[in-house]
């Protein structure tokens, strides 16, 4: 196992490529900086999309940078939440500007699956810091929480610049950062569980994010 790798690259996967010679015969190897030299010998196993194949981590993290949203994602860790991977992995998905950790300073980054490695993260030590961080940099707080006089999701107009934060499993968004933020969010349910899982919960709400501000013509 190769040092530092993650849970996706500890084995053999049938996704991804081989070296390139094997991949593109009689084609000549790419020169461009962005290329990995090792990964173009041995081929790329990793967790991302084919147009990144055989680049260089640090040149992927460059390409996503020049097409980031304005779009943040915080989420409370004052319990160890096991789905804070999950919640990083997703933000990568879509584009998202940073992840914020707020509370605990380490997390399980299985739930991950290495895309930690493309995407900004922030950690901040309280409620507090993470609103001041959102206040300095314009951005607008939206809690996503199932609570009393919260605005369905479904028919509300999220900001484009927004920091959507989260709660943990269970006990949902604080009551300090539900008080700093401009407003607060539900997600419609209909059967007989109390709350969606944070993760999943992230999830819908970054892409309903995605579906008012997004330009689905950068979509993969």
């Amino acid at each position: 196992m190769a040092e530092g790798s993650g849970p996706t690259e500890w084995f053999p996967h049938p996704v991804g490529v081989g070296p390139w010679e094997v991949e593109n015969p009689g084609v000549p190897r790419p020169t461009g900086e962005e290329y990995d030299p090792d990964l173009l010998d041995d081929g790329d196993r990793r967790n991302v999309v084919d147009a990144y194949r055989w680049w260089r981590t640090e040149a992927i993290i460059a390409d996503i940078d020049t097409r980031r949203h304005a779009l943040h994602i915080a989420i409370e860790n004052f319990e160890n939440d096991s789905n804070i991977g999950t919640v990083v992995r997703t933000a990568n998905a879509f584009a998202v500007d940073t992840v914020h950790i707020v509370g605990r300073k380490r997390w399980n980054r299985r739930g991950a699956m290495v895309t930690d490695r493309y995407q900004h993260l922030e950690h901040h030590p309280d409620t507090g810091s993470v609103m001041a961080y959102a206040a300095a940099h314009d951005l607008t707080v939206v809690a996503v929480d199932n609570t009393p006089g919260s605005v369905p999701l479904e028919t509300a107009e999220l900001p484009e610049r927004c920091l959507l934060l989260f709660g943990q499993e269970g006990p949902g968004v604080t009551a300090e950062a539900q008080a700093g933020a401009s407003m607060t969010v539900s997600i419609a349910q209909f059967g007989s569980t109390r709350s969606i899982n944070a993760g999943v919960a992230a999830g819908i709400a970054m892409h309903a994010w995605i579906r008012q501000h997004a330009d689905l013509e950068n979509a993969w």
